[in-house]
């Protein structure tokens, strides 16, 4: 239900849906008209074969301004989703790939050809090695299998941040090269 009503508030008043008295007519090319009756503003914007669209009506007197209104609600949604697309551009996925200090030649090649391609597409790749037990003593070897990881893959990615302890856990993230 919530959904309707933010999408209901998002819509401008057009025309006979205006219910205030007096507006502040702005024309289609952007002069200001004077403040005018509601009647008379519908009646200059059926003139020009244009639509009558309540801009502000918390002002003193309500702002409306003459345009058309189907060409503004277009270049709104174009708007939109042309900033939706730059967002996705730049909040890339940081993919995660877990290995362990034990982890087979095979199974360390199967990720490193699913990092691959995730690298070529331009996300970010954030590989891990959580410690069980004794592992904790030997924590350079963790560390070797991450950079070897990391030198894998160095002809697509470069190291962003080096391979770092924290807790039971070292992690390294990779970036795409640019």
């Amino acid at each position: 239900m919530e959904v309707l009503i933010i999408a209901k508030t998002d819509e401008l008043l057009i025309n006979e849906q205006i219910k205030v008295a007096e507006v502040m007519v702005i024309g289609p090319n952007g002069e200001k008209m004077g403040v005018k009756k509601i009647e008379d503003a519908l009646t200059l914007a059926n003139y020009a074969g244009l639509d009558l669209v309540l801009m502000s009506e918390n002002s003193t007197p309500a702002v409306a301004k003459i345009m058309d209104y189907n060409k503004y609600r277009y270049e709104k949604q174009k708007k939109l989703k042309e900033t939706q697309k730059k967002q996705r551009e730049n909040n890339k996925d940081v993919k995660e790939y877990r290995l362990s200090v034990k982890i087979d030649v095979h199974d360390l090649e199967t990720r490193r050809k699913n990092a691959y391609d995730y690298l070529v597409k331009g996300h970010k790749i954030k590989a891990f090695i959580k410690f069980k037990g004794r592992e904790m003593a030997h924590t350079e070897l963790g560390k070797d299998v991450l950079l070897g990881f990391a030198e894998k893959l160095s002809d697509v990615s470069q190291i962003e941040s080096e391979p770092k302890l924290e807790g039971r856990q070292m992690s390294m993230l990779l970036a795409p090269k640019k």
